[in-house]
């Protein structure tokens, strides 16, 4: 997860660097509204309509730089256009899609054109005429939707039928294969060399398949610039503009973006700080010796040079010529912020073998308690920097400089990709084990940092480390902003040695037979062609950490197949080699009972349709097996008082609700524990991916995940409502991972704020609740919630056997609570 949790259980992508993309892999829309007027009451419009639509701006092949949307007013009369804007959309738009809005001034005259540019690419020859709004919404080249809405607030229908009964949208197109479009079928033809627009007739039938046509791209604003692109062979040459001399500090300005970005730079010096010299995205840091007075502007720039490995090296003074670029890691969509880089550059090297620029030391003192400045949602990229105020930007004002921290506290163990997190704040809010804790949205922890190498490994092997431990001594390089996490690193040209914390996993108290144990654990995508090692570990857990638990919810069991996406939906096979597993570590011999998903409908890795099960050991609980549980039925609630059960055991809770797209359904069942009933509701609920990372352009970051869990913990709430009202006394335990922290809006609905249910998370000690480290921030996203006759003498425990260790068997730290029903 850029931001904590992308499944949590699925492997993070890797993207690739310089390649223009959107969340998702879907194409965009772009909408404009006016209140009063639905879709519906669009045919034979003669004010303001969508003319033009053009999202390949900027892409291979392309003539223009920049995406455009053109207006034209088909009526006599002008039209104020101050109170309308731009808006975009994904073409295939999921439960997390946001609308982008651009803000648009002036008036449309009678019979004129109006010229909205959105974002550019780094290809294309061609600017734009004179727009009349500039936007920097990055469309797409092959699908999306267009409008016109009153004001600037986003649009929030995701289907064709909402946006029609929206009374603001006034026009809309969609085109290629967008979901959203008017009529029959969305506009054919858009590309990175195509447009879609209307006749000059401006006929509008309200079916964007039959009103518009794809050809090349004509911009033209309101006062009537621009022409067709005409035949590149009779095209004379365009004039180069002359390089701008300038230094480092010039380039990177006062902010995050560029006052150069675009331009071609000549004269560029410094000295060769760090050569990255691997993979697609290679290149090295240069850093002038000679700053300026202003702490705002970074002395220190990245040169791109893909694939290409580097010539130059360490300690190398250049001069270079080369071209500004604003580079947005995974697509400008996605919120993350930009990297300032040098590319295309020519390279002189004028002496070698310099001392490399003294480091800027990143500690307590240095980096401020604040995380990042606020701007009601808004982008941050313009405002001028305050490296005195806020840590993101102390952190931007260095970017690409050679920077230093000393010994440090791991608060993030070493991952897959050789990286590690660590905090130059010490004291900054300790977990009892040493990572650092996650207290809030407002509190995201300034001091983490991320540690990469730069140190090939045959010369060096990047250091194992645990939470807790410390990476001592000095680690030096540059300050880089990380292309796959989003986030400030260290890219060390020499990095500390790691000193061991003391840290063990953790076993949990044995239960009394008076009590019932039930936990929850995510396994991480576990298939049959998962290693046997996974399943010994994961077994070792259950029966030595966890000792044997009566009852366990598992999250994340993969089909058969695992991510072969074969059709497979049943997981006999996945469950039969755990459970051998647990035997031969010692454990009971666990039945389970769980309810095979609708193929490709659960979401998780593609092809793996995940689920949760549960698992009881029969010698100590009997399941009540109640027939009619399938995965597209909703179980219930009959009967009253001692005499409560659910319509089936196991049963899904409201699967076909729309809260459950392209997400798991709660998973229900009924258990007798020394002849008392105890009701279990197993979840797995949608995880954080799309949401903007904490160190987003966009100050507070979106979490536009958070919706969907909010709808799903109503829905359940609903269902744990009726139980109770069913029977006041049931005892219940709702527990899995809900994907979201105990403060979160999702986990206060689902308890009532601790009315029906009461989140055991909450009754530890402050600095023990956390259940799963991300970017080196511990945190809950799993749940053990009890109804109130459980509360009291509930023995809860979040066993930390993962989450805090370079060898891990899941990313998830498992829990369990013992109680007296």
């Amino acid at each position: 997860m850029s931001h904590p949790s992308s499944e949590a259980a699925e492997p993070r992508p890797r993207r690739s660097r310089h390649k223009r993309a959107l969340p998702y892999g879907i194409a965009g829309a772009v909408v404009l509204a006016t209140a009063g007027l639905s879709i519906n009451a669009m045919a034979a419009s003669h004010e303001a309509l969508i003319a033009e639509v053009y999202g390949g701006g900027g892409n291979s092949g392309a003539t223009y730089t920049n995406d455009f949307v053109e207006l034209a007013n088909a009526g006599s009369g002008s039209v104020d256009l101050s109170g309308y804007s731009v808006q975009y959309l994904p073409g295939a738009p999921t439960a997390s899609s946001k609308w982008q809005s651009t803000p648009l001034t002036g008036s449309l005259a009678g019979g004129g054109r109006y010229l909205v540019q959105e974002a550019a690419g780094t290809g294309g020859t061609k600017a734009l005429p004179t727009p009349d709004a500039t936007g920097s919404i990055n469309m797409s080249g092959t699908n999306g939707t267009i409008a016109l809405v009153t004001g600037s607030d986003p649009l929030t229908c995701l289907t064709a039928a909402d946006c029609q009964a929206d009374s603001r949208v006034k026009d809309l197109v969609g085109f290629g294969t967008a979901v959203v479009h008017e009529g029959n079928g969305a506009a054919a033809g858009a590309g990175n060399t195509a447009s879609v627009a209307r006749a000059a007739t401006l006929a509008d039938t309200d079916d964007n398949a039959a009103d518009f046509t794809a050809g090349d791209p004509s911009p033209e604003n309101s006062g009537g610039g621009g022409t067709t692109p005409t035949d590149p062979a009779s095209t004379p040459p365009a004039t180069t503009p002359p390089a701008t001399p300038a230094k480092i500090h010039d380039i990177q300005g006062d902010a995050r973006i560029s006052p150069l970005n675009g331009k071609t730079v000549s004269g560029v010096t410094g000295i060769v700080t760090g050569v990255r010299s691997y993979g697609s995205s290679q290149g090295y840091w240069v850093q002038d010796p000679n700053p300026d007075a202003d702490p705002r502007t970074s002395e220190g720039i990245f040169v791109f040079t893909g694939s290409t490995t580097p010539t130059v090296k360490v300690g190398d003074s250049v001069s270079l010529d080369a071209t500004v670029q604003e580079y947005y890691p995974g697509g400008q969509d996605t919120g993350i912020q930009s990297v300032t880089e040098l590319t295309k550059a020519t390279v002189n090297v004028v002496s070698s073998g310099n001392a490399v620029p003294a480091p800027v030391v990143l500690d307590e003192h240095s980096v401020p308690e604040q995380f990042a400045p606020q701007a009601g949602g808004a982008s941050i990229e313009n405002l001028p920097l305050r490296p005195d105020e806020y840590a993101l930007d102390t952190y931007e004002s260095l970017e690409g400089m050679n920077v230093r921290i000393g010994s440090s506290r791991v608060v993030g163990a070493t991952d897959p990709y050789s990286e590690m997190w660590v905090t130059v704040q010490p004291d900054q809010d300790p977990t009892k084990r040493g990572g650092t804790l996650y207290t809030g949205y407002d509190e995201p922890n300034s001091g983490r940092l991320m540690v990469q190498s730069l140190i090939p490994t045959a010369q060096q092997a990047f250091p194992v480390a645990n939470v807790g431990d410390t990476l001592a001594g000095s680690t030096e390089g540059p300050l880089d902003y990380n292309q796959f996490a989003g986030t400030y690193a260290v890219e060390a040209r020499t990095i500390g040695t790691v000193h061991s914390g003391g840290i063990k996993p953790e076993v949990t108290a044995k239960q009394s037979s008076s009590q019932v144990s039930v936990a929850t654990y995510n396994v991480e995508n576990l298939a049959p062609g998962n290693a046997q090692s996974k399943f010994d570990a994961l077994a070792k857990g259950l029966v030595t950490n966890l000792r044997s638990p009566d009852i366990v919810a598992l999250e994340e069991i993969q089909d058969n197949s695992g991510a072969t996406d074969d059709g497979t939906v049943a997981a006999d096979k996945t469950l039969g080699k755990l459970v051998d597993a647990i035997v031969a570590a010692g454990g009971p011999r666990y039945e389970w009972r769980q309810i095979d998903p609708v193929n490709d409908k659960d979401g998780g890795q593609p092809g793996g349709n995940i689920r949760q099960v549960f698992l009881f050991n029969p010698d100590r609980v009997q399941f009540n097996d109640r027939p009619g549980g399938d995965s597209t039925t909703a179980v219930g609630v009959t009967g009253t008082g001692a005499d409560t059960h659910l319509t089936a055991s196991p049963g899904r809770i409201a699967p076909t609700d729309s809260a459950w797209t392209d997400s798991r359904k709660p998973l229900a069942g009924e258990f007798t524990f020394r002849g008392k009933t105890l009701f279990v509701i197993a979840n797995h609920f949608n995880s954080k991916g799309g949401d903007q990372a904490l160190d987003s352009r966009f100050q507070p970051p979106v979490r536009s995940s958070e919706a969907q869990r909010n709808r799903q913990a109503l829905v359940e709430r609903e269902f744990v409502e009726s139980l109770e009202k069913a029977n006041p006394k049931a005892d219940l335990v709702v527990l899995g991972d809900l994907n979201d922290y105990q403060f979160s809006p999702a986990a206060t609905s689902l308890t009532a704020n601790g009315e029906i249910l009461t989140d055991l998370v909450n009754t530890l000690p402050v600095r023990e609740r956390y259940s799963y480290v991300y970017e080196g921030n511990s945190q809950v996203l799993d749940h053990i919630l009890v109804s109130p006759g459980l509360k009291h003498g509930a023995d809860y425990d979040v066993v930390h056997i993962n989450s805090e260790f370079a060898d891990q068997t899941s990313d998830h730290d498992p829990q369990i609570v013992r109680v007296k029903p």
